[in-house]
């Protein structure tokens, strides 16, 4: 690893550069518990375009990787700095530039947390759509970098349905305006989508401007089935699913996680025995679609509850929002994500039962039942992953790619799952991303190391 002089970027950004090694140590991991092998080498927190412009500019003549990142809440270890590395940190770019009613639009830097602007739309009456579990923590560049997803995507779409267009830097400090303003528009190639999902491998986005909607009407209605397993719950969901009914959420808990939830909440041993499946409507005929959701799911159920209203939908949802707070109280989780075709849903299950029982560990696994999205959840008794945990989420990933599925539904690639990359993609398709990469970033210094990049810098 080269020594690197870092005087001549801080007499362009100032005090945005921090070198402190205390500091830097908060950069080598995230919410995924990765962990690279040393600290980076610096941090810049950017608080302008010019700023991100400075820092790009003095590594790519200089050969040094640089890492975007947002809030670090990534879960497949894709924003984390390792020795010889700047992290950008977004954060401080965090304004929201302007809010139009009339277009339903909105133009915010990257830093902005995602639940953040919602508080600010919902005075206007609007409502940015894409809800992932860590809304509340999450950046919206860092939810565009992976284009995240969340209990409501079924109905409302993924981050990738919400972004007209981008402006970002480009490795060379240069600044590409993307997309659009207009509902339509199909000039060029796409290279917004392109750069949505794409981990800051190709660019750093400085500014997004999104689509909105009108806020949700106040008409949700939830109804919970409990299911003797957790096969069952998936196969009345994937009839949901095959309907016309539209859910806003479908979400199954399977019987380890509905237990290990009334173990947080001090229940007892009520509904241990039982995987639960709900589904909640936010239109007008709420009523109507709860009637006919609970005729396909028949008597398949050993019960089923439905709110009364007066706030109770949300009641009903919190023992959902409990499970990632019941686990993470239990040590360290891996948590997992694959999506199959909603029909291949009640087989994935099988599927993760399977590799439970032939691996011995425990799986707890909830799912966007809406969208065929599961999380299966692996507890590790230690700081390192053990091999077995990995050997069982391998058969996990194979298994879902026989089903017609993919590795990851919403967390993204990073460096966890990269292994895994070209049996998905195919060997053609991964050089070809990578010669994409080497047209975006000729020297690779782009967040090297994660997703496709194999590249290694000294």
């Amino acid at each position: 690893m080269k020594f690197v002089d870092f005087e001549a970027l801080r007499s362009k950004i100032g005090s945005a550069l921090v070198v402190d090694p205390v500091r830097l140590e908060e950069y080598r991991s995230d919410k995924s518990g990765s962990i690279s092998s040393n600290r980076p080498s610096a941090l810049v927190e950017a608080r302008s375009v010019g700023d991100v412009q400075a820092t790009l500019e003095f590594a790519n003549s200089e050969g040094i990787p640089v890492v975007p990142r947002g809030a670090g809440t990534g879960l497949a270890g894709g924003a984390i700095g390792d020795a010889g590395e700047i992290v950008l940190s977004m954060l401080k770019m965090n304004r929201v530039l302007e809010i139009n009613s009339q277009d339903l639009t909105a133009v915010v830097e990257p830093g902005v947390i995602n639940s953040e602007l919602n508080e600010q739309l919902r005075t206007e009456g609007l409502w940015y759509s894409p809800d992932p579990a860590s809304q509340a923590i999450s950046t919206i560049g860092g939810n565009i970098a992976t284009n995240a997803g969340g209990l409501l995507c079924a109905k409302y779409g993924v981050t990738r349905d919400s972004v007209l267009g981008l402006t970002v830097v480009l490795a060379d400090g240069q600044i590409l305006n993307l997309g659009r303003r207009t509902v339509k528009g199909v000039t060029g190639l796409d290279l917004t989508s392109l750069i949505v999902g794409s981990e800051g491998t190709l660019a750093v986005i400085v500014e997004a401007t999104l689509r909105l909607k009108p806020i949700r009407p106040d008409r949700e209605r939830t109804l919970v089935a409990n299911f003797s397993d957790v096969v069952g719950a998936a196969n009345a969901a994937a009839r949901i699913a095959s309907s016309d009914l539209a859910p806003a959420v479908m979400e199954i808990m399977d019987e380890l996680s509905v237990g290990f939830v009334n173990d947080y909440l001090n229940q007892g041993s009520r509904d241990k025995a039982f995987s639960k499946l709900i589904v909640q409507f936010d239109d007008q005929d709420a009523d109507s679609r709860i009637k006919r959701a609970m005729s396909l799911i028949g008597n398949t159920a050993v019960s089923v509850e439905v709110d009364r209203g007066d706030g109770e939908s949300e009641s009903l949802f919190a023992f959902r929002r409990a499970f990632h707070p019941a686990l993470a109280a239990r040590g360290r989780v891996l948590i997992e994500d694959v999506a199959v075709p909603r029909s291949a849903m009640p087989a994935m299950f099988r599927e993760i039962q399977r590799i439970s029982t032939e691996f011995e560990i425990p799986i707890p696994t909830v799912a966007h039942a809406g969208d065929g999205n599961l999380h299966p959840n692996f507890l590790v008794d230690s700081e390192d992953i053990p091999a077995r945990v990995w050997d069982a989420a391998s058969e996990l990933f194979y298994s879902a790619l026989k089903l017609g599925g993919t590795l990851t539904g919403e967390h993204g690639v990073g460096t966890l799952k990269k292994r895994w990359l070209s049996e998905e993609i195919g060997d053609a398709q991964l050089d070809l991303q990578r010669r994409i990469k080497q047209v975006f970033d000729p020297r690779g210094i782009l967040n090297p190391g994660k997703m496709f990049d194999e590249r290694v810098h000294e």
